[in-house]
């Protein structure tokens, strides 16, 4: 299944296509909440709720 697809499904409620999406952008999500060199897990829990609100907003 190509992405728009997964996304299409995710917008729709599917939870395993939200966690799909989830899962492609976990280590982008990992990389961006490195500060000051440390990991911070409430920037990370953060983002995933921001990449959670673009998904269901974003126009196909």
């Amino acid at each position: 299944m190509n992405f728009k697809d997964i996304l299409t499904q995710a917008q729709h409620g599917s939870e395993q296509a939200i966690a799909e999406v989830m899962a492609r952008y976990k280590s982008l999500l990992l990389k961006e909440s490195v500060c000051r060199g440390l990991f911070d897990e409430d920037l990370y829990q953060e983002l995933c709720i921001i990449l959670l609100n673009c998904i269901r907003n974003f126009r196909i």
